[in-house]
């Protein structure tokens, strides 16, 4: 009896080991078959094939939820009314089957970009309310802010919050959408110098003057996409954001947490950076937060805070002091960066070009991506033609001086490219025409500028 019940059980494992095997088998059919069709954007023919896949080996590739994302919302966008309700139904749970069979990619965590993508979706075909869609967005931002990097769906965080502030419906304090208007800044400002590390490492290879590998070239073109996003989603968040922020509304929102929040260091920061934005420096309450700031703990940003205040009272050294202080406390290069175009743009407030230029010149060093510091020192250039050169020929050649730079801002800069090439026709236009070229019979000459400005400019041949 023993041996005949061994004997069952014996052949049982081997019967359901082959079982396992051949489904393992056509699995793995299944999904080259599903992959492939879907690789071409045939999603018809991938369903079945792929549904298979799903169902009987969930955790057997990636895949099945890459590939499945783009499957369902093909069959979503298709769908008739009846079908709709289950369909959303279908999209949504491959979500939450992504999290749970595939929480990592390349062994990192990515459940913030899982879930986020989720949030974007709802979205995107119009399932569910804010208040649903904003706690997905919050559970991805808070279990996984480092793969939550998509500019669209930070964006899309943040205004479905304001949507939910504006209706009233959960008693959100103004307070509590600037939190999470700083948060959400704060994190496309780490995207952007994640992103601007990547791209200065080809625009130093490049300007060396080495060859650009084809995988330089396709990288550069995904960090110039992905820096233009940054961009206009940024720009977007700060319409969002311009009639809530108006100064006598950050003045009476910090007036009333000043004493609470005077030994907090982050809303001090917070604050602090929120009433420069918007030019509300010229308040007492912009001084006693820097200074509140400052006395905590002599920062970068407060010592720069503190050489803006001393500027707008006339206090030149003092002012240039404390701005050197901010760059010494600094040791974040990028950060550094931002703080010397910030100087740069001060002194060219006071038309000290020379002096605008070379802290604009020191940013570029740490930062060779930052489009706009060329694109402030080609603005130099051009408000300086009436003033450099002797003759009128020489002091119009200056815009092609100032065009070039504006081009380099261009190249170096996704974000600003259409500004800036923009500029740079606009000073085109202001040069010497062929026909001046002509007829002075300057063309593929050198022109040396012997004012402020110390450089030369190539004049185009015809």
């Amino acid at each position: 009896m023993k041996r005949r019940t061994y004997f069952i059980f014996l052949l049982s494992l081997i019967l359901g080991g082959n079982l396992i095997a051949q489904n393992s088998d056509e699995c793995a059919q299944n999904l080259s078959i599903f992959a492939e069709n879907a690789k071409v954007k045939n999603y018809e023919a991938a369903y079945d094939p792929w549904s298979s896949v799903r169902k009987e080996c969930p955790d057997l590739n990636i895949a099945i939820y890459a590939y499945g994302e783009r499957i369902l919302k093909d069959r979503l966008k298709k769908s008739q009314e009846s079908e709709k309700t289950e369909r959303e139904r279908d999209l949504l749970n491959l979500y939450d089957d992504w999290v749970k069979y595939f929480p990592t990619k390349k062994g990192r965590n990515d459940i913030g970009n899982i879930l986020s993508a989720k949030a974007q979706t709802m979205i995107d075909f119009k399932i569910g309310n804010n208040t649903e869609i904003y706690s997905i967005f919050d559970d991805a931002f808070k279990k996984d802010i480092q793969s939550f990097s998509n500019p669209k769906r930070l964006y899309s965080y943040f205004k479905s919050f304001y949507e939910i502030y504006k209706s009233e419906n959960l008693n959100i304090s103004t307070e509590q959408l600037f939190d999470k208007y700083e948060e959400v800044s704060e994190k496309f400002e780490v995207e952007g110098v994640k992103i601007s590390k990547n791209l200065d490492k080809i625009l130093k290879k490049e300007s060396a003057g080495e060859a650009l590998t084809t995988r330089d070239l396709k990288l550069r073109k995904v960090y110039d996409s992905y820096s233009n996003a940054i961009a206009v989603s940024l720009k977007s968040l700060d319409a969002i954001m311009s009639k809530e922020s108006s100064c006598d509304n950050l003045i009476l929102l910090y007036e009333r947490n000043f004493n609470e929040n005077k030994g907090n260091l982050v809303w001090l920061k917070r604050a602090t950076a929120r009433m420069y934005a918007k030019d509300c420096s010229s308040s007492q309450l912009f001084v006693q937060l820097v200074e509140a700031m400052y006395g905590i703990e002599p920062s970068a940003d407060s010592a720069y805070y503190l050489g803006s205040l001393n500027d707008k009272n006339g206090k030149d050294e003092q002012a240039v002091a404390y701005w050197e202080e901010s760059l010494e406390l600094e040791t974040d290069p990028y950060k550094k960066a931002k703080i010397l175009y910030k100087i740069a743009l001060k002194f060219k407030e006071k038309g000290r070009k020379l002096t605008a230029r070379n802290y604009a010149r020191k940013a570029l060093n740490f930062q060779p991506s930052l489009g706009k510091a060329y694109l402030m020192i080609a603005n130099l250039y051009a408000n300086s033609a009436n003033n450099c050169g002797k003759t009128q020929f020489d002091k119009r050649a200056v815009y092609w001086l100032a065009a070039n730079t504006a081009k380099k801002a261009a190249r170096v800069d996704a974000s600003i490219k259409k500004a800036a090439l923009k500029t740079a026709a606009s000073y085109n236009g202001r040069a010497p025409s062929k026909t001046d070229i002509f007829t002075e019979g300057m063309e593929g000459k050198v022109i040396q500028f012997s004012c402020w400005i110390n450089d030369k400019v190539k004049v185009p041949k015809l």
